[in-house]
């Protein structure tokens, strides 16, 4: 395992996405829509979490691993790869996600090949790069702790702690992560945290599309913008209930909607089945001078 794997620059747009979630469905329309993009290996990013929730663990595993593109370890990974006896999500015990995520979780188990696993173990907790001068830090949820959920509503200051922290050996200007499941860009002083939200599993907005995101170097900037991802969604929910029947995420597929909501906060909450719209934030150097 690399703690920090640096890919150095990237000379091109980025496309970031996360949470495949077994969802073989998901992560075959993303994969095909980064080749009419045109985009190398190299220029695709997954926040981790391959394996979770949906019906295809060893086929999407096998579609990630193939495509040769670069991926944090999430701690679904993390679980799996180190033969952990529970998904390490952070859900609260005795929960219904802690229930359901022990069903998803055995089966995603009994599936893997130690090739599989063998590949969770060496992905890298860390990925650093740089685009257009900035230098870009991405992590799967917290830091420290891999399970740390980071909303847009999470405060700053538990932010500017994580900035920090990874800024002490090598200076870090914006955050990618994962682990939440909703996209959101949020700028903080100076610096920029995007999570590009999941693939594989809606993002509670009431529709049954992933989000994926693609940073691309401007004059002044980089232009982060937001894209929905649709695909057989109907096909997803119909392995899933043939496979895991007890598990409601079958359901989730179609109507874009979780079914649990323990891990929000208040203010995500509030925004359940209110649809996303794509946005494009341009974080330029005019937006940096002024913060700073």
């Amino acid at each position: 395992m690399t703690a920090v794997l640096d890919i150095g620059l990237i000379d091109g747009p980025v496309l970031c996405f996360g949470g495949p979630y077994s969802n073989v469905q998901a992560t075959d329309a993303m994969l095909t829509r980064a080749g009419e993009l045109g985009l190398a290996p190299e220029q695709i990013i997954c926040t981790g979490d391959v394996v979770a929730y949906a019906a295809d663990p060893a086929a999407t595993v096998e579609r990630v691993r193939d495509a040769g593109i670069q991926v944090v370890m999430g701690n679904c990974e993390e679980s799996l790869g180190f033969n952990a006896a529970d998904c390490g999500c952070g859900f609260e015990q005795g929960s219904a996600c802690a229930h359901w995520s022990e069903v998803w979780f055995t089966h995603a188990a009994s599936q893997l090949d130690e090739e599989a696993l063998t590949w969770m173990r060496a992905l890298p907790r860390q990925l650093r790069f740089t685009l257009a001068g900035r230098r870009f830090a991405v992590i799967h949820g917290g830091d420290e702790d891999i399970s740390e959920y980071i909303f847009a509503s999470t405060p700053v200051a538990a932010k500017a702690r994580i900035f920090e922290r990874l800024s002490r050996n090598d200076h870090v200007d914006a955050v990618v992560g994962g682990h939440s499941g909703l996209p959101f860009t949020q700028t903080l002083g100076s610096r920029l945290w995007h999570n590009p939200g999941a693939i594989g599993m809606p993002a509670n907005d009431g529709t049954p599309r992933g989000w994926y995101s693609i940073l691309t170097a401007e004059d002044g900037g980089i232009d982060i913008a937001l894209h929905a991802l649709d695909y057989d969604h109907a096909a997803a929910a119909g392995e899933l209930s043939t496979v895991n029947p007890g598990l409601p995420y079958a359901e989730t597929f179609e109507t874009g909607l979780w079914p649990n909501m323990d891990v929000m906060p208040e203010t995500e909450r509030r925004d359940r089945g209110r649809s996303l719209s794509p946005e494009t934030v341009l974080w330029s150097e005019e937006h940096i001078a002024a913060a700073e």
